[in-house]
């Protein structure tokens, strides 16, 4: 099974999350993860969709979004010409010895401690997958209270045409 990552340039009306979504129901397809947002432009957004299947699959996906009403684009993000990156925020619960611990090992990995109270840390982690499951790893002899992932979102990289 293989892993593509398309972003799909579309207009920003109401109905066009739900018809995307409705083609992959439709058609039994999984989306591993969605994210949407709009563009530097208002009239138009931008979703980020990761999804999984065999090649043949993979390629229908394409074509199949590529048709639907209100799509202007669509691009595969490959690794080799494109960033991704995640967005995490973990709360864990500390203690005062612990806290320590999880800022030490915040530091190592250069992500930021968002939120301090007596009994847990919130941790705000940006970066590809498998940096954030390297460091979430690192968090498992700890109570982790609250979790929640963005999904990847990303770009080709170089100039624009």
């Amino acid at each position: 099974m293989s892993k593509k990552v398309f972003s799909v340039l579309v207009s920003n009306t109401s109905g066009v999350l739900n018809r995307v979504a409705a083609l992959f129901s439709r058609r039994a397809y999984n989306i591993d993860s969605l994210t949407v947002g709009e563009t530097e432009n208002p009239e138009y957004s931008r979703m980020t969709i990761a999804t999984s299947g065999d090649d043949d699959v993979l390629e229908q996906i394409e074509k199949q979004i590529s048709k639907l009403e209100d799509v202007i684009e669509v691009t595969e993000l490959t690794p080799e010409t494109s960033v991704y990156r995640e967005l995490v925020l973990v709360k864990v619960a500390v203690n005062a010895a612990q806290r320590q611990e999880i800022a030490a090992i915040a530091n190592i990995f250069r992500v930021q401690i968002v939120d301090v109270s007596k009994e847990s840390v919130m941790i705000e982690l940006i970066g590809n997958q498998s940096k954030l499951d390297a460091f979430l790893e690192l968090l498992e002899g700890y109570k982790i209270e609250q979790l929640v992932r963005t999904g990847i979102t990303g770009l080709l990289r170089g100039k624009v045409n």
